[in-house]
């Protein structure tokens, strides 16, 4: 006969729960379940009430088929979105419509943890490696602290000068070094196609942080994360959307990544707003028109926008350029506030993959938007931890084990992050 102890600890052993977290779960205090816990024979032990004990069965049982579906759905999202067989993403080009919304269906349930109201340490004890040969700070910090979040621990490095690269070693055998080393990495390097090379000389997860001007795949999935929770707020559908995609489409890896993912949902309307020496490349226009969307190319970005549902800025990226002039590019390409008035229609949110060029002239996102509630800039970034933890615990089979991993944070965050927060909060509540 199995004694209230052994019941007890066993059900902690299979939830992966403390005694806290369990007695949280029991709606108990933690000193009752101490003194179920005890000895028979003490004189604090207290015999646990049958309907307890009904009550940690049916906990055992939903948590049982809980785990078979979620190992299930794991091993079906993770071989769906895998790059030649192993758990990596190098490109947006390996999900389907399907996968991509279990990924971010996955996300949400990140959001506790993202937001500080809940901790797990599901990664306890793996690394990540950040190797990053381009400099970045956005999308360095989030990955780092997406890992953290989950509970493991990161390495950095920066740049070509202090990397053994600079010495003449290659791509093959610095990937193969640093898995030795640690349980993922997160590579961002400025030539196109690098980190597919990266990811070919290791079986450990290998996320692509951005090649050049190739693809931008975890910015990407976070952007259409953003346009998903906007669009809820709105009560309206990606399909039969209408976006705007504005700046630099040459050499943006973001919006290369993001009208690929975009173009899995049905009946978009795309308006491409770019001087003609930076317009999107004609393969993946070849690709967006063959899966029956519509797209219209414009040097205007006044013109056309009246019905756009969202409308996404780029930057210059200047520092792809080799030897081209930037003509046709003016303060007519601004993203401001006196324009979204004029030309959009009053629900149209603005996002930007940032760092924006803030300063007077650069023809950039304007900041006399900060203060608007369109600008969706600020959400979309919070929006990359959630998504981040979310490929994370699927690239290294986590994700069915954070649930019963859960527990309350200990300290005190902000109610909104930022000081303009409130504002859009006042008018998503209504």
């Amino acid at each position: 006969m199995t004694t209230q102890q052994t019941l007890l600890r066993d059900a902690m052993q299979s939830l992966n729960m403390t005694r806290d977290v369990f007695a949280e779960r029991l709606a108990i205090k933690r000193r009752t379940l101490d003194t179920w816990l005890l000895p028979e024979n003490s004189n604090e032990f207290r015999a646990m009430p049958s309907v307890v004990e009904k009550f940690i069965q049916e906990i055992l049982q939903q948590d049982a088929r809980n785990q078979k579906y979620t190992q299930s759905a794991h091993t079906d999202l993770a071989s769906r979105m895998s790059y030649n067989g192993k758990p990596q993403l190098i490109s947006v080009e390996q999900f389907n419509r399907e996968s991509v919304e279990e990924l971010l269906a996955i996300a949400e349930t990140m959001e506790p943890i993202a937001r500080r109201q809940k901790v797990t340490r599901v990664l306890e004890g793996a690394v990540l490696g950040n190797l990053f040969f381009e400099a970045s700070t956005r999308t360095r910090v989030s990955f780092g602290t997406a890992f953290c979040r989950l509970g493991g621990s990161v390495c950095d490095t920066t740049g070509f000068t202090f990397s053994s690269m600079a010495k003449g070693e290659s791509i093959y055998d610095t990937s193969r070094v640093m898995s030795g080393y640690v349980d993922a990495m997160v590579v961002r390097h400025p030539d196109k196609g690098s980190v597919a090379e990266f990811a070919d000389a290791t079986n450990i997860p290998v996320i692509n942080g951005g090649d050049g001007p190739g693809e931008h795949p975890s910015q990407a999935l976070l952007d259409l994360y953003t346009i998903r929770k906007e669009f809820a707020r709105l009560d309206k559908q990606i399909d039969g959307a209408h976006i705007a995609l504005v700046g630099d489409l040459k050499y943006g890896r973001t919006v290369h990544s993001l009208i690929k993912l975009l173009s899995l949902f049905r009946g978009i309307k795309f308006t491409l707003v770019a001087p003609t020496a930076l317009e999107m490349p004609a393969g993946i226009l070849d690709l967006v028109a063959s899966r029956g969307h519509t797209i219209v190319q414009s040097q205007s970005l006044r013109s056309g926008l009246q019905d756009v549902d969202v409308l996404y800025a780029t930057r210059i990226q200047k520092e792809r350029f080799s030897g081209e002039e930037i003509e046709g590019y003016s303060t007519d390409l601004q993203v401001n506030l006196e324009m979204l008035d004029s030309a959009c229609n009053p629900d149209t949110f603005v996002m930007h993959p940032l760092p924006r060029d803030s300063r007077a002239g650069a023809n950039d996102l304007s900041t006399d938007l900060n203060r608007d509630p369109r600008l969706a800039i600020f959400r979309q970034t919070d929006n990359g931890i959630p998504v981040r933890m979310a490929i994370f615990a699927v690239l290294l089979g986590v994700e069915n084990q954070i649930q019963a991993s859960l527990r309350d944070a200990t300290w005190k965050s902000p109610t909104h992050i930022g000081p303009y927060d409130a504002i859009f909060h006042r008018l998503q509540n209504g």
